[in-house]
């Protein structure tokens, strides 16, 4: 990235340009920030250090976000139909994963839901348990039994993705050792990690994580590169990523770097 500043300039300065970039393009890197102002990394943090501490960013593992950094969420209807196709091939490469007599975490959202209906189309899968808490994926699995046990959490109703979440929906996640979990999520970044725009769903995903020996993410290629309000684990958490061409091959060129495994699909 090509220098922003040559000439030193006073830190109070430095820091006012530093927020206004930071504001413009809402996450910036310390690498990025110390070659853009011709300083160094320690320079940086503690730059980002102060601006967090009066509130004007959020500070992140890697960088810092813009603090009022936060998309609306969106009902499940209106973004199902955005990216069907590939969110649909995702789904597919997701449920060809799944084998007799495995038990599964199913999270909410446009893609996990894609998931769902792919794994009742496989007709070939028998004694798996789907544990979900999603309502409408509870729906969209129920005709695969009773081939599959579907599980639901309970818990509080969130109408906006037909989520259950706490009080109750992480009870029954922490006393659950699954095989496999299939998370979905607003953004996936090296830096930033995984994260979603609900906090309240965001417990309940954290949870999810907690409970399973692999770690799918199921991701279309909008949400590669990008942040959301709340991190839900670091990307070298995360044992694969399934995604679609859409996605930025020099970010998940990155995502691999860091030893996650990637598949793009669609």
């Amino acid at each position: 990235m090509d220098k922003l500043l040559v000439e030193p300039i006073p830190a109070g300065l430095r820091r006012e340009r530093m927020h206004a970039v930071i504001n413009k393009r809402e996450f910036m890197r310390v690498t990025d920030l110390s070659a853009m102002f011709g300083i160094s990394e320690v320079t940086v943090r503690s730059d980002l250090r102060a601006l967090a501490q009066g509130g004007r960013v959020r500070r992140i593992r890697g960088g810092a976000l813009r603090a009022a950094l936060s998309r609306p969420e969106r009902p499940f209807e209106q973004t199902e139909v955005e990216a069907a196709d590939e969110k649909a091939a995702i789904g597919a490469a997701a449920a060809a994963l799944v084998t007799d007599q495995e038990t599964v975490i199913l999270d909410v959202g446009t893609t996990s839901t894609a998931v769902a209906r792919a794994l009742v189309r496989r007709t070939d899968l028998r004694e798996v348990v789907v544990i979900t808490n999603g309502l409408n994926i509870a729906l969209e699995l129920e005709p695969a039994i009773p081939r599959f046990a579907v599980v639901v959490t309970g818990g509080t109703l969130r109408p906006l993705q037909h989520s259950l979440v706490d009080p109750l929906a992480g009870e029954v996640l922490d006393h659950l050792n699954v095989n496999t979990v299939f998370l979905g999520c607003n953004g996936v970044d090296p830096e930033g990690g995984v994260t979603n725009v609900n906090l309240p769903e965001a417990a309940i995903k954290r949870r999810m994580l907690q409970a399973a020996r692999r770690r799918v993410v199921v991701a279309d290629g909008s949400k590669v590169g990008r942040l959301a309000l709340a991190q839900l684990c670091e990307i070298q958490d995360v044992d694969l990523l399934i995604t679609s061409q859409s996605a930025d091959p020099a970010v998940l060129r990155a995502i691999e770097d860091l030893g996650v495994d990637v598949q793009v699909v669609g």
